[in-house]
């Protein structure tokens, strides 16, 4: 037998457990192939369904409701904490946010399906005041759903193997080194996607304390606040003459944005993101005098700048003056 499958066979549980656990965690290592290659040795009874589902189940469960506890303490900051550590922080946030605010509660049961969300969705859970009761229940059946998916294509993929030996023990020669080649791909295409990302729109940023000083001296900017409903709860507070607006909201009002003054954004992402996304896009749409504010909300406020109370429904009509 292979050293690296007889070596998995000797500690497979605690292998699943602690890799489910820390992926859970927000470290970026995929529980698909090792949930899948559990599954597959089911199929020979080297290793028990039951016992790969319930162990799967309980690291998945302890490490979404330690996040859901810490979102309910510390908020978006967890949230963003999160994405930081998914190599998608110029998505992660928003995506996660607006899909959990359509869904609701039942976001959960199709979570771990989707990119970006699985581990993302226990500390917004906790930041909306969902009861830990309630998201124990649809968390647990979304990691059921996941496990069982993944597990049982495994198990597919077993029965065929048994139907032909000599294709497990070449598996078991190979899938160790397969594994690791294709891990380490995927990290570095998440890295370079998200460094060339930033590169892009890092020239591009205005400081605060260069908008700080506009403002003060009455310069015709427009301010957009693109943060989240979310992101609200903890400071609904904002910039002087700010707009608040999502980003949709935004690009659907295109043709009202003055083309002769600049347009400034911010959000709460890790590295602006979403104000950098939108600002890009406006750009693309033909609209250039348009940067993102470094540091974002948090930034401004960590120096102790000027924020009144916000206005939810203003419209881009209101800047055109």
């Amino acid at each position: 037998m292979p050293f690296a499958l007889h070596f998995f066979l000797q500690h497979a549980y605690m292998i699943l457990f602690l890799w489910v656990l820390v992926e859970q965690l927000g470290v970026p290592i995929p529980s698909t192939p090792i949930l899948l290659a559990a599954g597959t040795l089911t199929a020979t009874r080297q290793l028990a369904l039951p016992a790969v589902i319930i162990v799967a189940l309980a690291g998945s469960l302890i490490s979404d409701s330690l996040w859901y506890w810490m979102g309910k303490r510390y908020g978006g900051l967890m949230v963003r904490l999160l994405c930081r550590l998914s190599f998608e922080s110029t998505v992660c946030v928003r995506k996660t946010e607006e899909y959990f605010t359509r869904r609701g509660p039942a976001s959960l049961l199709v979570s771990k399906f989707i990119p970006g969300l699985g581990t993302v969705a226990a500390p917004i859970a906790g930041q909306t005041g969902m009861s830990f009761r309630r998201f124990v229940f649809y968390d647990a059946g979304g990691i059921l759903l996941w496990t069982l998916s993944v597990t049982l294509g495994g198990r597919f993929f077993g029965d065929i193997l048994k139907r032909h030996p000599n294709a497990l023990s070449w598996t078991g020669h190979f899938a160790l080194g397969l594994f690791l080649l294709l891990f380490a791909g995927f990290l570095a295409w998440r890295f370079f996607k998200q460094r060339m990302f930033l590169a892009e729109i890092r020239m591009a940023r205005i400081f605060p304390d260069e908008l700080k000083t506009r403002i003060e001296e009455g310069d015709d900017v427009i301010i957009v606040d693109l943060r989240h409903p979310l992101d609200l709860l903890p400071d609904p507070r904002t910039l002087p003459g700010a707009l608040r607006l999502t980003p949709d909201k935004l690009m659907a009002q295109l043709e009202q944005i003055p083309r002769d003054r600049e347009v400034i954004l911010f959000c709460t992402c890790p590295s602006e993101a979403t104000a950098a996304k939108t600002a890009l896009q406006l750009r693309r749409a033909g609209i250039q005098r348009v940067r993102p504010l470094y540091g974002g909300f948090d930034e401004w406020k960590k120096r102790g700048y000027p924020l009144v109370e916000g206005n939810a429904d203003l419209a881009l009509e209101y800047a055109r003056g």
